[in-house]
């Protein structure tokens, strides 16, 4: 068989069929003849391969080409084999003096900084944060440091907590907010919906927030190293000393690990465990939608679906786009446990294909695709990470400090970034930087753990022998017992806040109203995962109760203890306050829902 080859000229396409390749305008006279076979690419290779992908960036989100869709499938298929032999991750952070004596240190010519953060991302937010307490802090970057185009979605009493912390100012966030969309939806495939306001309602550029915060920390006398990746790192009983792969040679009193997911310094502390649960996510941008002033906070699937071998339930997220009154992204995400079968990232894109036009009411052919969005996001039930060694924390996602649930780091820096700066100032100025001091900054939080309860609930598992409606009735179940239940309950859920009072009010009305779907209940998460659950459902009860009516009687005295007791009770206090989802305000916001039921 003779397979004709052509140069193709790349533009945005539209899309023209499973069969048809969408790019066959633009034939030229062929470049050469093959006299063998060509594999058939799918139609998700055919897509990504016509879309410009220049700009792409580090960070979860960051990369769109289709060859940065096959590296992250490798990954993911090396996290879901059986692993029977398996190269050991690489020992990054040693104690042992390898470079050179503490005395040849002072000698040297060797950047000292208070903190050095690796990982720039989300990492400058901290960096920043430092700065303006007063300390020497230098950010590592292995690319340049800049934000995606694709937008971050997150609601403005969010981005509040940074102009709370001092970062940001209120016409930053004006200068970043690229698009402002009200109402949004909770929707249930053949149920109903419910309809909010203000919830993940603004479209944030990263690549100007990031740009603002790089120019503050600048200013502030921050240091930035680009294009320079983590080598190795020596931990001192004085000092932390950094050798990038570049050779150059930084030394810091805390080295923080903002490198995310996939950080080596968090492979060599988890070593080749596989993670507890992941979420999946494969989306697009496109241009073209009619219909684009709302948005959906969640929209879950009637039925779990076949993919592959395995089942998996899918929903959705969709938010206008800020770089067109006519763009959108539209979010297809599923959770699963990392097994052989499970599916591949590739395998979700061509699903979401044949999807995505039904649940947005379009027609593909009628859009043009601007980007490819897809991710994976490894979660671990010891979460967050304490730390392993002295003089080195885990930040944002490298920490695990992010939902569950909703995988957002950036909605879980803006929660605890005054906390974390706050701490890690103190921490530095009153040198208590080994891993128990440490750890403190990274407390087990209850709230956190009774979330994991929600996503094996949210899990397909065909072993379950559940209706493959149950997920999202379930949902709607769910959803309908917060709505009656009210604002203060509703809200703070759908903001990732789980708190001990609206979790028990929303539970028991959903056994009053709806106890036929408790036995599935139990089949779905299995007895295990519900006992380890109630321990932490407990807890939570008792960090409420220590944060409402103990807290107040220990604050009053604590200024009286020793620098490093006070140190350690502010982290309690925090602790039990964080832990039990009391760090979170109602505000009393205009909520808009129905109940229409198809």
């Amino acid at each position: 068989m003779v397979v004709i080859q052509v140069q193709l000229q790349p533009h945005l396409p539209k899309f023209n069929g499973l069969l048809q390749h969408p790019f066959v305008s633009n034939i030229q006279r062929p470049k050469r003849l093959s006299l063998q076979p060509k594999a058939l690419s799918s139609r998700t290779q055919r897509i990504m391969e016509g879309i410009s992908v220049g700009g792409e960036v580090g960070g979860a989100g960051g990369a769109y080409s289709y060859d940065a869709l096959k590296r992250l499938d490798n990954v993911w298929s090396s996290i879901c084999s059986p692993q029977t032999a398996v190269q050991e991750p690489k020992q990054v952070v040693s104690n042992t003096p390898a470079l050179f004596s503490e005395s040849d240190i002072a000698k040297k010519e060797v950047d000292k900084f208070d903190v050095l953060v690796c990982g720039g991302t989300l990492g400058i937010f901290i960096a920043t944060a430092l700065s303006l307490k007063g300390l020497r802090v230098g950010v590592v970057e292995r690319n340049l440091l800049k934000g995606r185009e694709q937008e971050w979605n997150i609601s403005r009493k969010e981005l509040m907590e940074l102009v709370e912390v001092g970062i940001l100012t209120e016409e930053d966030i004006d200068q970043a907010t690229t698009s402002v969309f009200n109402p949004n939806r909770c929707g249930f495939e053949t149920k109903g919906e419910i309809w909010v306001s203000n919830i993940l309602n603004l479209g944030v550029s990263p690549a100007k927030l990031i740009d603002i915060m790089r120019e503050r920390f600048t200013l502030l006398g921050g240091v930035i190293f680009e294009g320079c990746s983590v080598s190795s790192i020596n931990v001192y009983q004085d000092t932390a000393v950094l050798q990038l792969m570049e050779g150059k040679i930084l030394s810091a009193s805390l080295i923080i690990d903002a490198m995310g997911n996939f950080s080596p310094i968090l492979r060599q502390i988890r070593g080749n465990r596989k993670p507890d649960g992941v979420c999946l996510v494969v989306g697009s941008c496109c241009r073209g939608f009619k219909e684009n002033s709302n948005s959906d906070v969640i929209f879950s699937s009637a039925e779990a679906k076949q993919v592959g071998k395995a089942e998996a339930q899918y929903f959705w997220e969709a938010f206008p786009a800020g770089s067109g009154p006519l763009d959108r992204t539209t979010y297809m995400f599923t959770y699963v446990q990392p097994q052989p079968n499970s599916p591949t990232l590739e395998e979700l894109l061509e699903d979401y294909w044949d999807l995505m036009p039904k649940y947005q009411e379009v027609c593909l052919d009628d859009l043009e695709i601007l980007r490819v969005i897809y991710g994976i996001f490894p979660t671990y039930r010891d979460s967050p990470l304490p730390a392993a060694f002295d003089r080195i924390l885990q930040f944002g996602d490298a920490s695990g400090i992010q939902s569950p649930v909703s995988f957002g780091g950036f909605g879980s820096l803006t929660r605890h970034l005054g906390r974390l700066s706050n701490g890690i100032h103190e921490a530095v100025s009153g040198n208590l930087l080994d891993y128990e001091n440490l750890s403190l900054l990274n407390p087990y939080m209850p709230n956190l753990s009774s979330s994991w309860l929600f996503q094996r609930a949210m899990s397909a598992r065909k072993e379950a022998g559940v209706s493959p409606d149950f997920i999202n009735d379930l949902l709607h179940a769910n959803f309908q017992s917060m709505q009656r239940l009210g604002d203060p309950v509703l809200r703070p859920f759908l903001q990732d806040v789980i708190q001990f009072g609206p979790l028990v009010k929303t539970l028991g009305l959903v056994m009053l109203t709806k106890p036929q779907i408790l036995p599935s209940i139990f089949k779905q998460v299995g007895f295990p995962v519900l006992i380890d659950w109630l321990g932490h459902f407990s807890l939570l009860g008792s960090y409420t109760f220590l944060s409402i009516y103990i807290d107040p009687l220990i604050r009053p005295v604590i200024d009286t203890y020793s620098t490093e007791m006070k140190y350690k009770w502010k982290r309690q206090l925090e602790a039990w306050k964080y832990g039990a989802g009391l760090d979170y305000k109602f505000e009393d916001e205009e909520v808009i829902y129905s109940n229409n039921t198809q």
